[in-house]
């Protein structure tokens, strides 16, 4: 008699969610970090460490501008401060804030922005900004990190913490499948191999890296084999196994809850445009808002889910 092993399901959380855990854990370690919030902890998980060390935080309120201005004033005393808020918000609304008194002076202030994409879901276009990649990859001295699963939220929060400077870390509200393997570790400037190929590679990064994976495997059962590379770190960017691809397989897709505009994609394309020219499918927001309606089946509409990855995928193959 035989007995065959039902694959259980993955366990899921978001990484805001993972975020809040690695920042309290890290408030006991260390005196020296504070964290900023702006009316919202409760969402973007920072109460956990308020609760925990009432006396290193400080909500804002309503007030991202202003909270950026502190970060930075904070910081020039020698702290390491953590400034979060909803990413409409910490990477919009406080933009000119970021840009003066957090990227020109290098500020070692970690803003890790969350209900990011569109996986913020029913709260719908309004909310779901789309372009904060962009917006944050053109600063100088900016460090840009989407992490894909909890277990790497946490790693990025924690090399975030120890690396002086600013960096902007986008999380998600939306609990999604925690996929990477047990002894998985971020790298900042690494992308990370999640499967083998050399026919096509596809690189994500977030929301979007599960559903790489996913493809990766149903486009194995068709004989294609596809290489798919976590690049969660998109500024600075992993160019030596981006070009690695572009030489060693047909073509590039990246997939991203982003306008395709300044995202990964475009990432990925001035790398290989500079250094070896190959084809790249930018998979991602075209030129336009997004929707009200469950996060995940945003994804699926807006074709960033497994069956579009694996279709652009194949195409690119058999061009």
């Amino acid at each position: 008699m035989t007995t065959t092993t039902v694959p259980q399901p993955l366990q899921k959380v978001a990484t805001r969610e993972s975020y809040g855990k690695a920042l309290a854990a890290l408030g006991a370690e260390r005196p020296d970090i504070v964290v900023l919030d702006a009316d919202l902890s409760g969402s973007t998980k920072t109460n956990g460490f308020a609760k925990a060390f009432p006396q290193r935080f400080l909500n804002i309120g309503v007030a991202e501008a202003n909270m950026m201005g502190i970060a930075s004033g904070l910081a020039s005393t020698g702290l390491t401060v953590f400034a979060s808020s909803f990413a409409m918000f910490a990477a919009g609304k406080a933009y000119e804030q970021v840009r003066q008194e957090i990227a020109l002076p290098v500020a070692n202030v970690k803003i890790c922005a969350t209900h990011a994409g569109l996986t913020v879901g029913e709260d719908g276009a309004s909310h779901q900004v789309l372009e904060d990649i962009a917006l944050m990859r053109v600063l100088p001295n900016m460090r840009v990190i989407v992490p894909s699963d909890g277990l790497e939220t946490e790693q990025v929060i924690r090399t975030a913490a120890a690396t002086a400077g600013p960096f902007y870390v986008r999380l998600s509200r939306l609990s999604t499948p925690l996929f990477l393997p047990a002894d998985y570790r971020f790298a900042l400037g690494r992308a990370a191999r999640l499967r083998e190929g050399n026919d096509v590679t596809i690189i994500g990064a977030g929301v979007t890296a599960w559903y790489c994976t996913q493809a990766a495997d149903a486009l194995a059962a068709e004989g294609i084999k596809a290489r798919v590379l976590n690049c969660s770190s998109i500024k600075p960017l992993d160019c030596d196994a981006v070009l690695a691809a572009a030489r060693e397989t047909r073509g590039i897709v990246t997939v991203e809850e982003h306008q395709r505009a300044c995202g990964l994609g475009s990432a990925v394309a001035e790398c290989v445009t500079e250094s070896h020219p190959c084809r790249v499918v930018r998979l991602g927001m075209q030129d336009r808002f997004g929707e009200s309606g469950p996060g995940d089946k945003l994804l699926e509409h807006f074709g960033l889910t497994t069956p579009a990855i694996a279709k652009a995928a194949r195409e690119l193959v058999r061009s």
